[in-house]
C-alpha cells in the first residue's frame, strides 16, 4: 500500500500493525500495538499528530537529503519543523516557491537558529565546526523551553555530523533522537574507527606511504589504502580540532535511538550489517531523491520542488543535451563546496578538450580560488574557448542531467548525493575526491562496486584525458555491465515493496508508535 494510505490505516485498523525493519537480507518484525488493544474504544480516541523536528548540518549536501526525507514525512501527514541555521535559511527560502510548497506540504514549516558566527563570516568548515554545536544546543533548548516549536515534539531527526547537541537536548526533554547520516554506510563505518586509526599510528597521515593498505578497520582490511581514508585524517597532529570534532560526534551518534541512511541496502549490505553492531535499528531509505519521486507523485506544480537549492539552475543545458548523441557527453560537476586553483582548473579543461568528448561542466562563480577579477576572467576565457566542444553553466539540474540519454559519464567529486543519483541513473563515474567522505566513496566506486574510476590526488591533463577515454571507450563495456545491475537494484529498492520503500514504511510506523 502507499505511504500515505499506510499511515491512515494506522489510525483506522483495529488490529496491531507489524513493521518490517530491513537489514542485510532479513526482515525483522517490530510489533507496534494499536491503542485500541488496551480496551479503549476507537471513537473516544483523539490521536495526537506526530511532530518531527529536523536538524541538518548547514551545507547543501546535508540539507538536500534531509529536506527530501522531511517532505516524505510531511506527505505522510506528520507535522514537520525544519530548522536551518540563519545563513542557510536566508539562502534556501528564495529558491523555493513557498506558496506551491505549502500547498503540497501544509503541515511543514521552516525555522532558523544562529550558527554562532557573525553575519558576514565566510563560514569555512574549520570555523563553523567549533561554533555550531554550542549554538545549536542553546537554540534548541530555547525553542523547547519557550514552546516556540508550537506543539509536542515526537522526535528529532538530527544530522549525523552534529548529533551531540540534539541528543543532549533530547535526554533533557525526554525526546527520542534519530541520527540521519548523509554519508555512505562505508564511510560511516570508517568514521566509527577514527580513534582506532590514531591508536594504530595510521593517523595523522603526514609523511606516510599513502598506498599502504589500512588493516585495522574490520571488514575493510583489503579495501582502503591510507589515501582512501576521510580527508579529516590528513592532519598534522592527532589532536587536530576538526578530527576531534568528528570523533566526538561519532561517539554521540551511538546514543541515538536509530540510524537512518540515504543508501540502497543492496549496494551497501556488508557495511550496513557491520553497523548493526552499533545500532539496533537502521533504516536504509536511499536513493532518497528517487524514493521521493515514487512516493510524492501528485501532479501539482514542479515549482514546489526543492531540487534547485541555494543556486539557480540553468535549464538551457538540457536543450544543449537534446542535440547530442546518446551517451556521448561527459557531465562534470564537483558539488557545492569544492574549489580549484587556476592551475587545477586549466588542467581539467585541457584534459577534457584533449579527450575529444563533448562535456557539460558546472563551474560555480565561487569555484576558482583567487581574486574575483582574475577568477572571473578565467571563467569567461574558458567559456569562450569551450564553444563547439562543450557547455559551461553556473549550476545545473543534476538529477535531470544524469537521467538524460545523452549523458554517458560523470566526472564528480564523489559526494554521496551525487553517487546515489548517478548509480540510480546508471551513469558510470570518474571520482576526483576533495573533502570529507569523498575519499572513501571514490575507493568503493572503483574497487568494490566497480561502477567507475578513482582519480584521487591527481588532476594532470594527461590523467584527465586518459580517465575520460577509459570511461567512455576502453573500459566502458566492463563498467556498464556492472552498472546495469547496480542501477536496477537501486531502481527496484524505491518501488513499492522494495527495500528502501519498506524501510520508509517502517520508519513512519515507528515514529507514529512514539506518539501513541
Amino acid at each position: 500500500m502507499g505511504i500515505l494510505l499506510l499511515y491512515v490505516c494506522l489510525y483506522t485498523h483495529p488490529k496491531s500493525v507489524t513493521a518490517l525493519f530491513v537489514t542485510d537480507s532479513m526482515a525483522f518484525p517490530a510489533k507496534l500495538e494499536h491503542p485500541t488493544q488496551s480496551g479503549s474504544k476507537m471513537e473516544n480516541l483523539t490521536p495526537q499528530p506526530s511532530h518531527v523536528v529536523f536538524l541538518p548540518f548547514p551545507a547543501l549536501g546535508h540539507v538536500k537529503p534531509l529536506l527530501k526525507l522531511a517532505e516524505l514525512l510531511s506527505h505522510a501527514t506528520f507535522h514537520v519543523t525544519f530548522i536551518n541555521t540563519e545563513f542557510i535559511h536566508h539562502r534556501l527560502l528564495p529558491s523555493i516557491d513557498l506558496d506551491a510548497f505549502h500547498r503540497r506540504f501544509p503541515n511543514f514549516r521552516f525555522l532558523s537558529i544562529p550558527d554562532g558566527l557573525p553575519t558576514h563570516h565566510p563560514r569555512a568548515l574549520e570555523d563553523l565546526l567549533p561554533s555550531i554545536g554550542s549554538a545549536t544546543l542553546a537554540a534548541l533548548r530555547r525553542l523547547l523551553i519557550s514552546d516556540n516549536l508550537g506543539r509536542t515534539t515526537t522526535c528529532i531527526i538530527a544530522d549525523g555530523i552534529m548529533p551531540s547537541s540534539a541528543v543532549d537536548v533530547g535526554d533533557e526533554f525526554g525526546i527520542p533522537v534519530l541520527a540521519f547520516r548523509t554519508f555512505s554506510a562505508c564511510c560511516t563505518w570508517t568514521n566509527f574507527h577514527l580513534s582506532k586509526l590514531i591508536e594504530e599510528g595510521e593517523v595523522p597521515l603526514q609523511d606516510k606511504d599513502m598506498d599502504k593498505l589500512v588493516t585495522c578497520i574490520p571488514g575493510l582490511e583489503n579495501v582502503l589504502r591510507r589515501r582512501d581514508l576521510p580527508s579529516i585524517c590528513r592532519v598534522e597532529r592527532a589532536g587536530d580540532p576538526i578530527l576531534e570534532f568528528f570523533i566526538k560526534e561519532a561517539k554521540a551518534m551511538l546514543r541515538a535511538s536509530a540510524l537512518i541512511l540515504n543508501t540502497c541496502h543492496e549496494l551497501e549490505a556488508p557495511m550496513v550489517s557491520k553497523l548493526t553492531s552499533f545500532f539496533s535499528k537502521i533504516y536504509t531509505i536511499g536513493p532518497l531523491h528517487a524514493l521521493s519521486t515514487v512516493c510524492i507523485n501528485d501532479d501539482r506544480s514542479p515549482l514546489a520542488s526543492t531540487t534547485g537549492i541555494l543556486w539557480k539552475e540553468d535549464k538551457g543545458c538540457i536543450t544543449w543535451l537534446d542535440s547530442r548523441p546518446s551517451e556521448s557527453v561527459v557531465f562534470v560537476s564537483f558539488g557545492s563546496i569544492v574549489r580549484f586553483t587556476h592551475e587545477q582548473m586549466l588542467e581539467f579543461w585541457h584534459g577534457l578538450i584533449n579527450s575529444g568528448k563533448p562535456f557539460l561542466w558546472v563551474i560555480r562563480p565561487d569555484s576558482i580560488i583567487g581574486e574575483d577579477d582574475n577568477s572571473g576572467k578565467l571563467l569567461m576565457e574558458l567559456q569562450e574557448r569551450t564553444k563547439g566542444k562543450g557547455f559551461i553553466v553556473n549550476w545545473a539540474p543534476q538529477e535531470q542531467v544524469l537521467d538524460h540519454g545523452a549523458v554517458g559519464g560523470f566526472l564528480t567529486h564523489g559526494g554521496w548525493n551525487s553517487i546515489m543519483e548517478s548509480t540510480h541513473a546508471g551513469v558510470p563515474m570518474i571520482c576526483w575526491p576533495a573533502k570529507s567522505d569523498q575519499q572513501v566513496n571514490s575507493r568503493f566506486v572503483s574497487e568494490v562496486w566497480r561502477v567507475g574510476l578513482d582519480m584521487k590526488d591527481r588532476c594532470e591533463r594527461s590523467v584527465v584525458e586518459k580517465m575520460v577515454r577509459d570511461l567512455m571507450e576502453a573500459k566502458r563495456d566492463e563498467i556498464m555491465k556492472v552498472m546495469g545491475v547496480v542501477a536496477k537494484q537501486a531502481g527496484e529498492s524505491v518501488k513499492e515493496g522494495g527495500s528502501s520503500y519498506r524501510n520508509l514504511e517502517a520508519l513512519i510506523q515507528d515514529i507514529w508508535s512514539i506518539t501513541t
